[in-house]
């Protein structure tokens, strides 16, 4: 355990990983249901079908960080609250598609910046700490990585909704482009 660093400050980030953990449940559940409801289009599929996959990955890396770490949290009361109006909301017809890959989007975002965040409070703190949380950093590349993917499908699905038309495959590889820099910026860390 890490000694230079408080108890309330181990607790606060045993919080935030636990917030993490909550999140990531609910992009599980995103993306199966944006894969149902996009099960005709094959290449947004295979991408949520891909997200899936690394989320699955995403709850292991965070589940050894918080093991590591020796101090069980839960969420904060803020985070399950939204999660469960996001769940809500995603589950109805209250929203359509690309508003619903929107509010995925957004969801990813903030597990990207508190993932970024706890990262960050751990090499501030110094000590083991940043070792102890390092699994998550994986979970963090991936996660950036998917927001990349993500606004490829929102443009889409958002032009499609608009002028009932695809817009030409350079989303794709605008996303693809992003992601390998995204490579070369986080380096060893990529699989």
């Amino acid at each position: 355990m890490v000694a230079t660093t408080s108890q309330s400050q181990l607790a606060a980030i045993a919080t935030k990983l636990a917030d993490m953990r909550t999140l990531q449940d609910l992009m599980l559940e995103n993306e199966r249901m944006l894969m149902s409801a996009c099960s005709r289009d094959e290449k947004v599929a295979e991408r949520l079908k891909d997200m899936l996959e690394d989320d699955q990955k995403n709850i292991e890396a965070i589940a050894e960080a918080q093991s590591k770490l020796g101090i069980q949290a839960q969420a904060d009361s803020k985070t399950t609250e939204m999660v469960q109006k996001l769940r809500q909301m995603m589950g109805s017809d209250e929203l359509n598609l690309y508003e619903k890959a929107m509010q995925h989007e957004a969801l990813k975002h903030q597990l990207v910046m508190t993932g970024l965040t706890v990262h960050k409070a751990a090499q501030t703190a110094g000590g083991d700490l940043e070792e102890t949380i390092d699994p998550i950093n994986k979970a963090n590349f991936r996660n950036r990585a998917h927001q990349e993917q993500l606004k490829g499908i929102i443009l889409l699905l958002g032009t499609r909704e608009l002028v009932g038309k695809d817009p030409d495959d350079g989303v794709w590889a605008q996303a693809e482009d992003a992601i390998a820099a995204l490579k070369g910026a986080f380096g060893g860390i990529t699989e």
